[in-house]
């Protein structure tokens, strides 16, 4: 069965990464034999591994750091670039909400200003963009 591996529970299915993932705009996918990668506008912000059910996920590295101190069960370190850190998640050990919010963090922090002000969180984890509001502002660190 897709999303498990042998004798663990998952928490999240792989079908349910890529819903989240296909929740927002202009993402590119590019399948290899043994992952996929997935950008934006050129500039990759995730991989997905089926082998291991597991996903890699651009995050600040302060949030890179925190998450594998606090639950190294879950998280870990996969390599910095560029003043990013890359997180490795266990499908099989997170809830829906926090990865949502993660996918999420890692595609703000790689589209281009405009997306990210047309699909604030709350829209894309309902995975419906919404018209964009005149004097919005959209939050996000530098790439």
């Amino acid at each position: 069965m897709p999303g498990r591996t042998l004798g663990v529970g998952v928490a999240v299915h792989s079908d349910e990464f890529h819903r989240i993932v296909d929740g927002l705009t202009d993402v590119e996918r590019s399948e290899a034999s043994k992952w996929t990668s997935f950008s934006v506008h050129g500039k990759k912000f995730g991989y997905y591994w089926p082998r291991t059910q597991t996903v890699g996920l651009k995050q600040t590295i302060s949030e890179q750091l925190a998450l594998v101190a606090e639950r190294p069960d879950v998280f870990e370190e996969q390599f910095t670039s560029g003043g990013f850190g890359w997180v490795v998640v266990y499908l099989e050990r997170i809830e829906a909400d926090e990865l949502s919010e993660l996918v999420y963090e890692a595609w703000r922090l790689t589209a281009p200003d405009e997306l990210v002000e047309a699909l604030p969180f709350q829209q894309a984890k309902k995975g419906r963009p919404r018209a964009r509001k005149s004097g919005q502002a959209g939050r996000r660190s530098s790439r």
